[in-house]
C-alpha cells in the first residue's frame, strides 16, 4: 500500500496539483486503499466504489464538497495512475447546491471598520472585502501587484494557478 501510494503521490506532484489537492487526495485515496485493504485495488468495480462511497455518505454524513472531492481522487488513481479509460464516470455524483453568498451588509462592514484600529489589520479587512480576495491570495500579494493608475490588483497564481485581475476601490487606496 504505500508503495501505491508513493506513485500517487509523485505523479500528483508532477502534475502540479497544488499542496492542498495533493494532500487531501492523499487521505481520500489511503482511506480508498484501508477500506479495501486486502484486495487488489485494480480489480475493484464501479459498484464496490459507489457501495464506500454510501458507505461514507450514511456512516461519516460527508459533504457533497468531499463527496465530490473523494470522487476525484479515485478517479485520478484509476485514469491517471493506471492510464484506464475515462470508465469511472458511472461514480454516482450528487446533485450540485446552489446557494447563495451570505454577504455582509454596509453597516456591518463599516463597524468592522470602525472597530479596527490598527491601520495594517483594516487595510488587510478592507483588501479581502473590496478585491474579494481569498487568504491565500492576500498572503502572496506584493506591493508592484497594486496598480493605482488602471486601479486594478493583478492577483497571480490564485485558485487553479489562475492570475487574475480584481479591482482596486478608490477608499481602500
Amino acid at each position: 500500500m504505500k508503495e501505491i501510494l508513493k506513485v500517487y503521490r509523485n505523479l500528483l506532484i508532477q502534475k502540479r496539483y497544488s499542496d492542498n489537492t495533493i494532500g487531501m487526495y492523499c487521505n481520500y485515496f489511503g482511506d480508498l486503499c484501508k477500506y479495501f485493504i486486502g484486495q487488489d485495488l485494480k480489480k475493484i468495480t464501479t459498484a464496490k466504489i459507489n457501495k464506500y462511497i454510501l458507505n461514507l455518505i450514511e456512516l461519516r454524513s460527508i459533504s457533497i464538497s468531499q463527496q465530490n472531492q473523494r470522487i476525484n481522487a479515485i478517479k485520478f488513481y484509476y485514469e491517471k495512475v493506471l492510464g484506464r479509460e475515462k470508465q469511472y464516470h458511472e461514480l454516482h455524483r450528487p446533485k450540485k447546491e446552489y446557494k447563495l453568498p451570505k454577504v455582509l451588509s454596509k453597516n456591518e462592514i463599516k463597524r468592522i471598520y470602525d472597530v479596527t484600529n490598527n491601520l495594517k489589520h483594516k487595510c488587510i479587512l478592507m483588501l479581502i472585502y473590496s478585491a474579494g480576495l481569498r487568504r491565500s491570495e492576500l498572503l502572496n500579494l506584493m506591493p508592484n501587484d497594486i496598480d493605482s493608475e488602471r486601479m486594478v490588483i493583478h492577483i497571480n497564481g490564485a485558485k487553479g494557478k489562475k492570475d487574475r485581475i480584481s479591482l482596486l476601490s478608490d477608499n481602500l487606496l
